[in-house]
Parts: structure tokens; sequence; C-alpha cells
């Protein structure tokens, strides 16, 4: 098979978590799930995750920053990192900045390998990080989805309380088997 590049549409969603208030978390009671922050800034595992979440939802501008760009971006104090562990393999992370392009904290990224979809560990990870966020003095909170991502990734946003506030459509070059 041959990889050839496709134009597609892509709609983005924006959304935010105006206040605590508005949040509606969900816990899993799994005793082999935990999320553990992640405080040393490494760049290898940074991209494991990065790939092992993305890759089928064509992520990649990460993928071009170098390990130096990666150890800076990861060491300020305005970024942390969550990693989601299930029987201690790496589930899916939670990225949350909160110097972004708009005010308060942004869920940069999120999400899981595709092995650990269906099992409700989304909708856990996406509030362990929102709690997160609020804990560290938070008032809102944002991110934007956008029609490449998982099925249930806008969905999962609104049952946790988030609310849209904009959306944009653009055409994307993504590569496709042909």
């Amino acid at each position: 098979m041959t990889t050839v590049a496709k134009p597609v549409p892509v709609v983005t969603t924006y959304l935010e978590l105006p206040d605590r208030a508005a949040f509606r978390p969900w816990w899993t009671t799994d005793p082999d799930v935990t999320v553990v922050e992640s405080h040393i800034p490494f760049p290898a595992f940074y991209r494991f995750l990065y790939r092992a979440v993305g890759e089928t939802y064509h992520w990649t501008m990460r993928l071009d920053w170098s390990d130096e760009q990666l150890h800076d971006y990861l060491s300020r104090p305005s970024v942390t990192l969550l990693v989601m562990y299930v029987k201690g393999t790496p589930a899916g992370y939670i990225e949350l900045n909160a110097e972004s392009e708009e005010p308060d904290v942004e869920v940069a990224y999120f999400g899981l390998a595709p092995m650990f979809h269906g099992r409700g560990l989304g909708k856990h990870l996406l509030s362990v990080g929102v709690q997160r966020a609020f804990d560290d003095g938070a008032r809102r909170i944002w991110v934007h989805t956008c029609t490449l991502d998982g099925r249930y990734a806008l969905a999962n946003y609104q049952a946790r309380g988030f609310r849209p506030y904009k959306t944009t459509t653009e055409t994307v070059i993504i590569p496709v088997e042909g």
C-alpha cells in the first residue's frame, strides 16, 4: 500500500469550563488505574505518549520539536503533564498549559492509546486533569477538539461541563493509505 495526501475538511470546536461549579467529574474505582504527574522533562517519553495517543488522529505538530524544545517546554512551571497508567502501563495523558493563547488553563493535549479506549478511562483522566487545574488556581479551563479526534471526545468534554463557544473550519492535508 502507498500513502497519499488527501485534503479533508476539519471542524474545530472550542469549549470552556467557565468555573468549578460547572464541572461534572467522573471517577473510576478501578484500583489498577493511577494518574501520576511527570515531574522530570523527558522528551523521548513525551514523544512516546504523543505518538501512542495521537498517531491515529494525525497529531504531528510536536513531532517536529527537537529534544531541546520539548525539554524547555516541559520544564515550564505553567505546564503540567499527568500520565495515566493501567496496571503499570502508560495508557494516556493530559497536558495542561497555564500560559497558552487564551486566558487561564488550556487542555493542550489529552487522550488514551487506542488499546485503552471504551473503558471509561478518558472520563476519569479528563476529570483528574480538570480537578488539578482548578486545584492549581484556574478560574477557567478551555480546550479545542476537532473532527479528526476520537468520536467521543466532544461528548466527553460536554459531559464534564465544558460548553462550546467557537467553531472554525479549515481544510487540512492528511496522509491516507491508498
